[in-house]
């Protein structure tokens, strides 16, 4: 395959001389490609003409999408094929209708003749590495779209997945779920079924129990949706749920309809509150959250905020580090605000309506449903854009539950919510919620009353013995909670909870915790101390929890390796004190069918306690595996969770251990006469798929009209190319494409080494004598003096 050549960027300094050269009175006109490629090297000439160039393709300054195309040196231009629209707002039609004229070979300048889209122009400039259309529609104001369009034709497809778990042991019951959850596409309805099998596994539960809690058709609408079938009424399409107070509504035979985000445009946007960074060099910024990198970007120096529209959305904290000459110079925490919040006044109703009959499929429970008619429904309303209200009234089982609900953000620290209920047989409850964020901390109030029924579930102690609750509990309960998070320094953070219980649980309970950064061995630790003093429960024999726990955790070893130990003091299962300590091991594996292996082994009062876990991933299903030794009793226990997904498109069908949890998928064969070369499939959308010799399956993203590109694993780049190098998707939510792809070979004269530039993905080739080095939107080439020529960047070997 052809490497695209990327010009704009690093010939900006060059083309300051081609600009000088051309008279004023000729600056009107667009000047032409031999006048532009004045001021080249000569020998980086030739690859600006009947050589595949990546550009840019714009319509009266609306992005229509990225492109390969050839220019002649008779100022005509030959689109290839666009290569992403995944930003374009522009209509697929449209983008066709540009395509095909491009496609034949156009000239450049003032269209005279077969000009669609009432085209007046076409331009192409190497300073920026853009193909203007210059349309008389200019002056228009352009709309953009706020919803994605469905397929024209839909989509078809189905994806299956299964998820086995069990758990049992020594004098224990053998405990189990099998679920079924099915999404399938059929034109433009989505269709879902959920089934799910259990045995719970106690002394007087040995039955299979049995049931259907979805079975229904789905029409995904601009801004709504509309659900017919067998469902569990829920607050789809609400912003803002709406407690109530009471029995759950049971499943229905009926309709529902509501606001709906599924086609909704998602643009990026920047955190409200900058990032602010300050390197002394030029540096690269790397952003963490739970530490994972999910950024990376080059920074110049001195002040400056990063970009943080690429990150993802939410609330929260991220570890931003700033990498000079391949030293960490600095390291600070930050936080992201960029909350979903509802802020448009134009469409301020969000909704939820029901109506059927309660009833029950395929189900083997004892509780049978009523038959009663059932209907609700639920609104949200946008106030203002920090003031969300909300109102709710269902009827469920003959007693109707009323909700009301406000969200007030009084400002970006201060945030409250209340959530009032109230249903007939079972009184009134409430939810309050108070947050405030201040500069090096966080202070929430919580408090919460509401309904709770225990007759039916099973306590699992922290030894691993399963039990029924000593006494059944039907009635209200209530909670009350202060917080406290302050952090001191980078290093040190303290962290307190006073709480309140009554109902099931009774009494105070208050937590102290402080938590400390270290640096040991040369590896990256922490310290934690927590003192609590907790209400009595079963697993304490009805006495008050009182104890400490003093950890301490270090990344010691190899990469992915981490050490961790623990001494602490609490009330044991037979109200005594129980002193207690722990050793543990965990490790990441990386291109492995284990994921990860972790080990503890503890010592309390009653003896030793061994846990052992591991989670695999093979290309049919993945799972985690755990065996246990109680220090209680010395009975072994332990529990297998699996999870697969079966996706079927026509007549292929594909089982893998990626979960469809994007909406859609495609099924992959590819064919390679090399049996060890991974391929990669890079979604548009962000994600990336290894894919092997054969069948595989892609997570892709439903609805969203994009584009999957293929090419190799890892960074040594054999002399190949892949057939098709990308291909575009557009499925409903359940539907599931199918393709196909060849690894074919190149002349061996060509070679590929992969390296990264501030965190991105970039390539050197080696073609013909001539070495270019390309990295998106920057480029350069190996000169004959073996130098790396860039715009005004020289450096003396590949290496380098």
């Amino acid at each position: 395959m052809f490497p695209m050549t990327c010009i704009a960027a690093t010939l900006a300094s060059l083309m300051c001389f081609a600009t000088l050269a051309v008279a004023a009175g000729n600056s009107i006109t667009p000047k032409r490609l031999l006048e532009q490629a004045k001021g080249l090297p000569a020998d980086f000439e030739e690859h600006l003409f009947d050589v595949p160039l990546a550009v840019q393709v714009e319509r009266d300054s609306q992005l229509v999408g990225e492109a390969l195309i050839v220019l002649s040196r008779d100022d005509r231009i030959t689109l290839l094929e666009f290569t992403d629209y995944n930003e374009s707002q522009i209509s697929p039609n449209e983008r066709d209708i540009w395509a095909d004229h491009l496609k034949q070979g156009t000239p450049l300048g003032a269209c005279t003749s077969k000009c669609p889209e009432q085209l007046l122009a076409i331009h192409y400039n190497l300073e920026n590495s853009m193909v203007s259309l210059l349309t008389e529609k200019a002056e228009q104001q352009f709309q953009q779209s706020q919803y994605y369009d469905l397929p024209i034709d839909g989509s078809t497809g189905l994806i299956l997945r299964n998820q086995l778990n069990l758990t049992g042991g020594q004098q224990e019951y053998l405990g189990g779920r099998y679920g079924l959850e099915a999404s399938s596409s059929l034109g433009k309805w989505t269709q879902t079924l959920n089934l799910q099998l259990n045995r719970i596994g106690g002394p007087q539960e040995n039955q299979i129990r049995h049931a259907v809690y979805s079975a229904y058709t789905q029409r995904e609408l601009p801004g709504s949706f509309l659900r017919l079938g067998y469902f569990i009424p829920g607050s789809e399409g609400l912003t803002r749920q709406i407690r109530t107070l009471g029995d759950n509504p049971d499943t229905a035979f009926g309709v529902m309809y509501g606001s709906s985000d599924s086609l909704s445009i998602t643009l990026p946007k920047p955190s409200i509150y900058p990032i602010y960074v300050t390197p002394n060099r030029q540096a690269t910024a790397q952003i963490y959250r739970n530490g994972v990198l999910i950024n990376t970007q080059p920074v110049a120096a001195g002040l400056q905020s990063l970009d943080t529209r690429p990150l993802p959305g939410g609330i929260y904290e991220v570890q931003v580090r700033l990498v000079e000459d391949d030293q960490v110079s600095s390291t600070t925490t930050e936080l992201v605000y960029k909350p979903s919040n509802w802020r448009n006044l134009d469409n301020p109703w969000r909704y939820n309506l029901f109506a059927g009959r309660e009833s029950t499929l395929l189900s083997n429970w004892d509780d049978k449903a009523s038959g009663e008619m059932t209907a609700g429904g639920a609104v949200n309303y946008l106030l203002h854009p920090r003031v969300v209200l909300g109102v709710s009234g269902r009827q469920v089982k003959g007693n109707v539950q009323w909700g009301t609900s406000i969200d007030w953000t009084l400002s970006g620290a201060v945030g409250f919510y209340a959530n009032l209920y109230q249903t007939k047989n079972h009184g009134t409850g409430v939810d309050l919620n108070s947050q405030y964020n201040y500069g090096t901390g966080s202070i929430i109030f919580t408090h919460n009353r509401s309904w709770l029924d225990t007759r039916d579930t099973y306590e699992t102690l922290p030894d691993g013995t399963y039990l029924r609750p000593k006494t059944a509990y039907l009635g209200q309960v209530s909670r009350s909670s202060a917080s406290l998070n302050h952090r001191f320094g980078v290093r040190n953070t303290f962290s307190a909870r006073l709480s309140h219980s009554d109902g099931y649980t009774q009494g105070y309970g208050l937590d102290l915790g402080w938590t400390q950064m270290t640096h040991l061995f040369g590896s990256d630790g922490n310290w934690r101390l927590s003192v609590f003093d907790r209400p009595a429960s079963l697993s304490s024999a009805n006495t008050r929890n009182r104890g400490f726990d003093l950890s301490f955790s270090l990344a010691l070893g190899g990469p992915g390796e981490r050490w961790s130990a623990s001494l602490g003091s609490r009330t044991s299962r037979d109200g005594e004190r129980n002193n207690n300590a722990s050793l543990s091991y965990s490790k990441d594996l990386k291109d492995h069918t284990l994921q990860s292996v972790a080990a503890t082994a503890n010592i309390d009062a009653y003896g030793i306690g061994l846990n052992g876990r591991t989670s695999f991933q093979l290309d049919a299903f993945g799972g985690d595996l755990f065996l246990q030794r109680s220090s209680y009793n010395g009975n072994f226990s332990g529990g297998l969770n699996l999870d697969s997904t079966v996706a079927l498109s026509g007549s292929k069908l594909a089982m893998t251990s990626q979960p469809g949890g994007q909406g859609a998928g495609l099924i992959v064969d590819v064919e390679s006469d090399v049996a060890d070369i991974d391929l990669r499939a890079d979604d548009l959308s962000g994600s990336s798929t290894v894919l092997r010799p054969g069948r595989n399956f892609i997570p892709i993203t439903a609805y969203k009209n994009s584009s999957v590109s293929f090419d190799f694993q890892g960074t040594d780049v054999p002399a190949a190319a892949i057939q098709p190098p990308r291909t575009r998707y557009h499925l409903n939510k359940g539907g599931v494409g199918y393709r196909k792809i060849r690894r074919n070979g190149e002349p061996q004269h060509q070679h590929r080494k992969r390296f990264r530039l501030y965190g991105r993905r970039a390539q050197l080739v080696f073609k013909a004598g001539v070495q270019r080095w390309q990295q998106h939107g920057v480029c350069a080439y190996f000169n004959s003096g073996n130098r790396l020529q860039a715009g005004r960047h020289t450096r003396r070997s590949a290496a380098q």
